[in-house]
């Protein structure tokens, strides 16, 4: 009988725990996702132009991705200094945007509101570094799960913080003080408990079953803020409706900490056998990946191979490849070839930043991401101005509804790029390609004018970006390994803000203030002596109609597809990839 000490012991050092304590992290540190409804209130208060914000929003994209910084960082200091950095920058940052927006502070030029909501959306890229490294060294076995569920709450922290703001019923500008204030809170609570967990890391029978109790409550949140979303919109809900509902949200958001209660309240330990086979499971599967890294020690093998070979069995594989060295060997000694050393890591091994940017297979996931990514990001950047430029009064529910779809997409991508390559052992990027024509399709929708654009736009787009964000970390670690998993992933993110600096800075701004200046010249011209004073002397026009960004969508529409071209390449590329690492898994589960 284990004594309640030893247990609560455990109950810390739980990888459950740590991963349901990220997964709160997760929930409140999506902070970028809510400037689609904190833009309109600083473009009001502050008097600034569609070129103005959207230059904020490229400043909050800037902050939300480059993390080279923690991802460095995470490799020599503890993972707790990791979320107290983030913290101090969430809080300084977004509280610096609030006095000023408040008149608590004079009125500061722009390039200071873009450096505070730099540096305060950068202290996200601390909470997902910190999270998404831990939980995948504690899950190594279970990427897709792991990262989709992660980057899943990150993308619904947007309507989780909004709901809580309705809760609380306060101003317009409460809502920026609750991003400041919010999430440096529960990191602080959590911080020291979120770290990599020492001691084996193999899948245990009751991992399936928590996997899909994670899944069911992440489902049922989903279902619930969608009905609640719903539920506001058709009727005037009073405040201690609002209240109840809040608290209903926030019970579902705690459910999962049921998992590492069973777990190690409520279930026997494993016997001291148990734990030393699975020790040595471990050091078996780390023989045989060393094992793996030196089958292959001459360039030209890779040259000389069959391309059935990555795909033959590992004992049939070793001695083919033995036989082609040897051939090889054989050549040198007498002069015909000239044997060179393999220089570097391959495609599936431990590579570092600088590594993998030499690769042509990363470089293609990058560029993938910044026309894709950067096209998402574009949409629920300026979904508060496209909703207003479609008549709609209220923006915080398409802003609720986009981070729905967007965690359902992150969820969803997870779990079926982990079925594709558990069952099928076929690349993980062939799904980044698949939401790639889905995005493409919305983006197409709205560009036409179809019935019911912002809502097809919100759900598919919302479905097809979050599913970048759970597919693209896993491949990445698959592809080039886990030592630098926090650097390569800190790199990925900057396509984000690359795509929209273009997208949404340029082209969707520039557009939208062609058509806001040719429709106020227009109704000056028309009703221009009849206006108040006000509205002629108004300097931020307003454009009205699906032409403020239908021309933009088409555009993006099309860069999706020749994302997807590029997915598609990397998928052909990386075949024998995941052969080797999945092919094996799928032979002993048929």
């Amino acid at each position: 009988m284990v004594r309640l000490p030893e247990r609560f012991k455990s109950f810390v050092n739980s990888r459950w725990l740590v991963f349901v304590c990220s997964m709160w992290i997760q929930s409140c540190a999506g902070i970028g996702y809510l400037f689609g409804s904190i833009s309109p209130v600083i473009k009001a208060h502050m008097g600034y132009n569609q070129r103005q914000v959207s230059l904020l929003g490229v400043a909050k994209d800037l902050g939300d991705s480059i993390g080279f910084v923690p991802g460095t960082l995470v490799e020599i200091l503890p993972v707790w200094s990791i979320n107290l950095i983030g913290v101090l920058q969430n809080f300084v940052g977004y509280g610096l945007v609030w006095l000023i927006v408040t008149n608590r502070l004079p009125s500061l030029p722009l390039w200071v509101l873009c450096i505070a909501i730099f540096v305060g959306t950068n202290g996200e890229t601390y909470f997902n570094t910190a999270a998404l490294v831990s939980c995948v060294q504690n899950f190594p076995k279970s990427r897709g799960p792991v990262v989709g569920i992660l980057k899943g709450f990150a993308g619904l922290s947007g309507a989780i913080l909004t709901q809580i703001y309705i809760m609380i019923s306060a101003n317009e500008t409460s809502l920026i003080f609750l991003v400041a204030a919010g999430p440096s809170i529960v990191v602080m609570a959590f911080m020291f408990i979120v770290r990599p967990i020492g001691g084996h890391r193999q899948v245990r029978p009751s991992d399936k079953s928590s996997f899909l109790f994670m899944y069911t409550v992440c489902l049922v949140l989903a279902a619930y803020m969608l009905a609640v979303l719903l539920l506001e919109d058709l009727v005037v809900v009073n405040q201690n409706v609002l209240t109840v509902l809040a608290v209903g949200l926030i019970i579902i958001i705690l459910l999962p900490v049921t998992i590492p209660v069973v777990l190690v309240f409520f279930t026997e330990p494993p016997p001291p056998v148990e734990e030393t086979l699975l020790a040595e499971t471990n050091k078996g599967e780390a023989s045989k990946s060393e094992d793996y890294r030196e089958e292959v020690i001459l360039s030209e093998v890779e040259d000389e191979k069959p391309p059935e070979v990555d795909s033959l069995p590992a004992s049939e594989r070793q001695k083919r490849i033995a036989h082609l060295q040897a051939k090889l060997f054989q050549a040198a000694a007498e002069g015909a070839v000239r044997v060179k050393r393999r220089k570097g890591p391959r495609r599936g091994e431990d590579f570092t930043l600088l590594q993998a940017l030499m690769k042509a297979d990363f470089l293609l996931l990058f560029f993938s991401l910044v026309l894709a990514s950067g096209s998402g990001l574009t949409v629920i950047d300026n979904l508060g101005q496209i909703c207003q430029s479609l008549g709609y009064a209220d923006t915080s529910i398409y802003v609720s509804m986009i981070s729905i779809w967007n965690f359902l997409g992150r969820v969803g991508g997870g779990y079926f790029s982990e079925a594709i390559v558990r069952k099928f052992a076929y690349p993980r990027p062939v799904a980044m390609a698949v939401a790639q024509v889905v995005m493409a399709f919305a983006l197409l929708y709205y560009a036409i004018g179809w019935p019911g654009e912002i809502y097809v736009t919100t759900v598919l787009v919302g479905l097809s970006y979050g599913a970048h964000w759970a597919i693209v970390p896993a491949a990445a670690s698959e592809l080039f390994g886990l030592k630098s998993f926090g650097a390569l992933y800190n790199f990925l993110t900057l396509a984000s803000p690359a795509g929209s600096l273009i997208f949404s800075g340029v082209i969707a701004s520039g557009i939208y203030d062609y058509y806001a200046e040719k429709q106020a010249g227009l109704l000056w011209k028309y009703n221009g002596n009849m206006l108040p004073v006000s509205f002629r002397d108004q300097e931020t026009p307003t454009c009205l109609g699906s032409i403020c960004y239908s021309i933009t969508c088409g555009i993006m529409a099309g860069l999706c597809i020749i994302a997807m071209v590029m997915s598609l390449i990397v998928v052909h590329r990386t075949k024998s990839v995941y052969a080797q690492l999945y092919g094996n898994l799928n032979r002993s589960n048929r």
